[in-house]
């Protein structure tokens, strides 16, 4: 497969971006706790856009003594792939998705505790001895794996940690070096619960968001693969959606030609599952298309419409069984 690379590009991404216009998401989830039977999730209120990932959780602790628990945002792995083109986020090195934490509307000082990974052996060590950056898909990483004395640049290549890549950018043939180690990064931080008391804690970060040119589902089974119940599986798409999106598609053109992105997020809801009671005793979920040109599908039982661009789900008692997915088809051929 052939790559299109520009230097600003590759240095800004750390890989070469592949030129087939299709981005794969980063799933993301809520605050992870340490399990306690006697601490209540009461209620969790999520909201979903392109824009921002905000969670709002209350929990009651129901007995009469204080309880200190371990509190984390698992960050999901950064794994750079040049022939796995992913959104990457863009917030600074310490802190790439840029999440906020309160604890009762006070701001959490959280620490981060980042490792660097290559073929499942951890070399964190090795890259901060070598001074070089942990997170391997900023320009800094790819600027100074590119520039590596022989030596360095062949232990590296033995570890597999980075991987040498030639391509013709229109003044001949170039051979470059980028990051190829896996990043993997933890906030973490102590809270108090009080005793009998209930607490709010607010987390908010910016997701990643991926998405094609194009709508994929319109295109016609193949070898096995059937988009459209692929989609139905994962977004829940209907025969509503589907028409809407054909209707859309200029007289005598093929399905490509609907005016469309594809736009992805996931999040996993399963926080429910360290805490006592029935899950979550009261969960609501508010997904936020954007525009009121966009659609968006996603799986949920009595969602309905609340706003322009904002769909709600309620639920008592929830139990979480499954990751959350959201398509959101943005429209691109209408004046801003």
């Amino acid at each position: 497969m052939k790559f299109l690379t520009a230097t600003a590009m590759v240095l800004a991404a750390g890989v070469p971006v592949l030129a087939n216009d299709t981005t794969a998401v980063l799933t993301t989830g809520g605050l992870e706790f340490i399990s306690n039977s006697d601490i209540v999730m009461q209620s969790e209120e999520l909201f979903i856009s392109r824009d921002e990932i905000r969670v709002v959780y209350e929990f009651r602790n129901d007995t009469d003594v204080d309880q200190n628990i371990l509190v984390a945002f698992p960050m999901p792995e950064i794994v750079p792939d040049m022939y796995s083109p992913v959104s990457y986020p863009n917030g600074p090195d310490d802190n790439l998705f840029e999440f906020q934490t309160t604890f009762d509307g006070k701001p959490v000082d959280a620490t981060l505790n980042e490792y660097a990974y290559s073929f499942g052996v951890d070399r964190t060590e090795l890259l901060r001895s070598l001074k070089l950056p942990l997170v391997p898909i900023n320009e800094a990483a790819g600027e100074a794996t590119d520039h590596l004395d022989e030596a360095t640049r062949d232990k590296l290549l033995h570890l597999g940690m980075i991987t040498p890549d030639e391509f013709d950018a229109g003044k001949g043939w170039e051979k470059h070096y980028w990051p190829a180690w896996t990043y993997k990064a933890t906030y973490t931080w102590e809270a108090t619960f009080p005793a009998g008391k209930t607490v709010t804690v607010e987390h908010r970060y910016k997701p990643s968001v991926g998405g094609t040119v194009g709508v994929n589902f319109l295109g016609e089974a193949y070898e096995g693969y059937d988009p459209v119940k692929e989609y139905t599986d994962k977004y829940c798409i209907d025969d509503a959606l589907i028409t809407a999106v054909r209707a859309t598609i200029p007289k005598g053109e093929e399905y490509y030609a609907a005016p469309f992105y594809e736009n992805w997020l996931s999040y996993i809801v399963t926080t429910g599952g360290n805490w006592g009671g029935n899950g979550i005793e009261k969960f609501r979920l508010v997904v936020d298309k954007g525009d009121t040109k966009n659609l968006v599908s996603f799986c949920g039982d009595g969602v309905k419409k609340i706003g322009p661009t904002t769909f709600e789900m309620v639920k008592e008692n929830y139990w979480p069984e499954r990751e959350l997915d959201v398509l959101i088809l943005q429209r691109h051929d209408t004046a801003e």
